[in-house]
């Protein structure tokens, strides 16, 4: 007989939870192998726009970060040719410049000592949807890591190459995990280099549906105690790590020269 059938959901999440941490494993990549393969992961997963975008990470080293060389896209990324920047954007190690739309991932960084990675795309979804100038709305129970969670920058500052950019959309960013930037791409966070990859791709996702669901009717709401729950349950180091593992193997058959 089941022994579960009385117990409240409250304590099913609470047993969930447990249950993926002690029999999920996770697998031990180094920040630069999970730099390289988030790069292809992005590529296959619609994100590639040219040279456009960058992925950053924070280094062993203090006020120093990881990220692709400028001229590369991220189909070319490896673990071997990313580099280590300052905050000024010298390199110092590897070969090559980082994009200079890096200025405003060191904003971010010294604004938020929780963030230790970033990602910024131009998918075409999530850029088609900034060009309405309206933010992302969160109405479905997958796209839920992003409920009360992603920003919305409503004004082009132009390109992101100045100070005055890194000061507006770090602001605009606030405390949050994710921003929509109007007429620009897209922005995600994480405390890992898996939790900002798994936003990314949700966030794209979450464009393309939200501009299906707007050529068909008007979006209806969800209830918000709901989607802070969703919100909860789906948001956790472990989920990041599992789906992520996922996207890897998908990609690895393609993609594999990434790493060693």
């Amino acid at each position: 007989m089941a022994k579960t059938l009385q117990l409240s959901k409250t304590e099913l999440v609470a047993r969930a939870l447990s249950q993926m941490d002690s029999e999920l494993t996770d697998e031990q990549w180094s920040t630069r192998q999970k730099l390289a393969l988030t790069c292809r992961i992005l590529f296959e997963g619609g994100h590639d726009s040219g040279l456009a975008g960058q992925i950053t990470a924070r280094a062993e080293q203090p006020e120093t970060f990881y990220t692709q060389p400028f001229g590369h896209g991220f189909d070319e990324i490896t673990q071997q040719n990313l580099l280590v920047v300052n905050q000024d954007l010298k390199t110092l190690d590897g070969k090559g410049m980082p994009n200079p739309a890096n200025r405003f991932h060191t904003w971010v960084y010294r604004a938020r000592q929780d963030v230790n990675c970033i990602i910024h795309t131009h998918p075409r979804f999530a850029s088609s949807l900034s060009m309405l100038e309206v933010p992302l709305v969160v109405s479905h129970m997958d796209l839920c890591p992003l409920y009360d969670d992603c920003a919305f920058l409503e004004k082009w500052p132009g390109v992101p190459v100045g100070n005055e950019e890194g000061e507006i959309i770090s602001g605009a960013l606030g405390d949050k995990r994710a921003i929509l930037l109007a007429h620009h791409g897209m922005l995600t966070t994480g405390k890992t280099v898996e939790e900002a990859c798994v936003l990314a791709l949700l966030l794209e996702r979450a464009a393309h549906m939200q501009l299906t669901a707007m050529a068909a009717g008007e979006i209806k709401p969800i209830d918000p105690e709901l989607g802070r729950e969703a919100h909860d349950w789906i948001s956790t180091p472990k989920r990041h790590a599992i789906a992520f593992s996922y996207y890897v193997r998908r990609i690895l058959g393609k993609h594999g020269d990434c790493i060693e």
